[in-house]
């Protein structure tokens, strides 16, 4: 279980890291008009 927190912790940072890049181009406030449209 040592062994694998630190790479957890580094595998949990990293997704959050991308997370926060998708999310900032799905309902950020300068998209340029990118988005998903649900009703397509």
């Amino acid at each position: 279980m040592l062994k694998a927190k630190p790479n957890l912790e580094s595998r949990i940072r990293t997704l959050k890291r991308d997370w926060a890049i998708v999310y900032d181009m799905l309902s950020g406030k300068d998209n340029s008009g990118f988005g998903w449209d649900q009703y397509r």
